[in-house]
């Protein structure tokens, strides 16, 4: 439950929560992407200097994905047992990225995987986790593309 600073390399324009559409959960074809930002994101290399973040000791391997601020806010009471999620370390990967939750998926799901994980967590699971983490970010390297 702690706040921290999330690394991340930018993928959107510089004014892209002042404009009319504000701060939002991942949209599909969202426009305010930068071209760079779609291969970044396309590969997850846009997470990548979050591993100083586990360095700092701010974040785990694997754990739920931290929330911002403004959406733990929103989501607290809205949402029958967000907060619990965040009593842990949030993740670089997690149960529910690697079931492809993200975006503009179904936050209740994304919670459920969360806390499905916490309960059943093992370093085992961890493995695993990280395992189908990697082989998801090569997949893209090796789709091939109609042109």
């Amino acid at each position: 439950g702690r706040k921290f600073r999330m690394l991340k390399f930018r993928t959107m324009r510089a004014d892209a929560d002042r404009d009319d559409r504000k701060a939002g959960l991942g949209l599909a074809h969202d426009p305010r992407i930068t071209p760079l930002g779609h291969i970044l994101r396309r590969l997850n290399l846009d997470e990548l200097p979050q591993f100083w973040n586990v360095l700092l000791g701010h974040m785990s391997l694997v754990g739920p994905r931290p929330e911002r601020t403004f959406f733990v806010e929103k989501f607290r009471d809205e949402i029958l047992h967000y907060m619990p999620r965040h009593y842990y370390k949030p993740g670089l990967t997690g149960l529910a990225q690697i079931r492809g939750l993200r975006g503009s998926t179904s936050l209740e799901d994304r919670v459920r995987a969360d806390l499905e994980y916490l309960e059943n967590w093992s370093l085992g699971l961890d493995f695993w986790i990280m395992l189908r983490t990697v082989e998801q970010m090569i997949q893209p390297l090796f789709r091939k593309t109609d042109a």
